[in-house]
C-alpha cells in the first residue's frame, strides 16, 4: 500500500496545540503545524548564523569552523556578537528549534490518538542539551562554560572537560549514563537481529512470527520480554541515558570541582576498613 494512501485516513483536523486549523495542513508526506513553522523558522536562522560566523572566521574548513561562546569575563551578559554574541543567538535558536519539534511530535501524536512517548522521550535529550548550554554555564556564572559549535572544537571542548576532572571516567554518575547507553545500544541490536533473521529466513524458509522470536530468546537466556516490552525497554534505556547523562555534566562544577578520582575516597574512609 502506497505512503500516501496509507496515511490519508490520519489526515484529520484537530489535535494542534496552537493555531488552530491556521497552519493544520500538510505538504506531502509532513505535517506542517504552528510548531512546524517556528521550527523551520529557527533553523534557518541558526544555521545562517553559523555560515555568517564561518564567514567571518578564519577557514571555510567544515571540521575546523568553530562557533565560540563569550569569554570567561563576559559572566552571564550579552556579548558583542562576533565575540561570543553569535553563540547565544545560535543556542535560542537550537533551543527554539529543539522545542518546537518535541511540540509539533505532541500534536501529531494527538492527531493519531497516541500517547505522548514520543515527544517526551525527545524531551530528555533536549533537557541534556539544555543543561550542557545553559543550566551548567548558568550555575557556574559563565556562558564560557558551554561546548562551542563545531567538529573539532567541540572534541577538543569534551576532552579538556574530562582532563579537567582528573579522569571523567571515575564519575559514578558517567558510569550509569555509560551503562544505560551501552545496554540500550546491546537491547536494540538483540532486537533488530532477531526481526532481521525472522523477516528474512533465506529463499525457500517460512517467515517466521513473533511467537517463533519470543520461543528464541527463551531458548537462549530462558526469558523473552516479548514484542512490546522490548519497545518499552528500549525507551527507558535511552531515556535513562539522556537524564544520567545530564546529571554527571551538570554535577561536575557546580557541586564537584576536585578530580573525580579524588570522590572515590570515600570508600578508604569506611570504618570497616579501620
Amino acid at each position: 500500500m502506497a505512503l500516501l494512501s496509507f496515511e490519508r485516513k490520519y489526515r484529520v483536523r484537530g489535535g494542534t496545540l496552537v493555531g488552530g486549523d491556521l497552519f493544520d495542513f500538510w505538504v506531502g508526506p509532513f505535517f506542517v503545524g504552528f510548531f512546524g513553522v517556528t521550527t523551520v523558522f529557527f533553523t534557518a536562522v541558526g544555521i545562517s548564523l553559523i555560515l555568517y560566523g564561518a564567514a567571518i572566521g578564519p577557514t571555510w574548513n567544515p571540521f575546523l569552523i568553530s562557533i565560540n561562546p563569550p569569554a570567561q569575563e563576559v559572566g552571564l551578559g550579552f556579548a558583542p556578537l562576533k565575540e561570543g554574541g553569535l553563540w547565544q543567538v545560535v543556542t535560542i535558536c537550537a533551543i527554539g528549534a529543539f522545542v518546537s519539534w518535541a511540540l509539533r511530535q505532541a500534536e501529531i501524536a494527538r492527531k493519531l490518538g497516541m500517547g505522548m512517548h514520543v515527544p517526551w522521550a525527545f524531551s530528555a535529550a533536549i533537557l541534556a542539551y539544555v543543561t550542557l548550554v545553559v543550566i551548567r554555564p548558568v550555575l557556574l556564572g559563565a556562558w564560557a562554560n558551554g561546548f562551542p559549535y563545531g567538529f573539532m572544537s567541540h572534541l577538543e571542548w569534551v576532552s579538556n572537560t574530562g582532563y579537567q576532572y582528573g579522569n571523567f571516567h571515575y564519575n559514578p554518575v558517567h558510569m550509569i549514563a555509560i551503562t544505560f547507553f551501552f545496554t540500550n545500544c546491546l537491547a536494540l541490536a538483540l532486537h533488530g537481529g532477531l526481526i532481521l533473521a525472522a523477516t528474512n529466513p533465506g529463499k525457500g524458509r517460512e517467515v517466521k512470527t513473533a511467537e517463533h522470536e519470543n520461543t528464541y530468546f527463551r531458548d537462549t537466556i530462558g526469558y523473552s520480554i516479548g514484542t512490546l516490552g522490548i519497545h518499552r525497554l528500549g525507551l527507558f534505556l535511552a531515556v535513562s541515558a539522556s537524564v544520567f547523562s545530564a546529571i554527571c555534566i551538570v554535577i561536575s562544577g557546580p557541586l564537584w570541582s576536585q578530580g573525580w578520582p579524588e570522590w572515590w575516597d570515600w570508600w578508604q574512609r569506611i570504618p570497616i576498613w579501620k
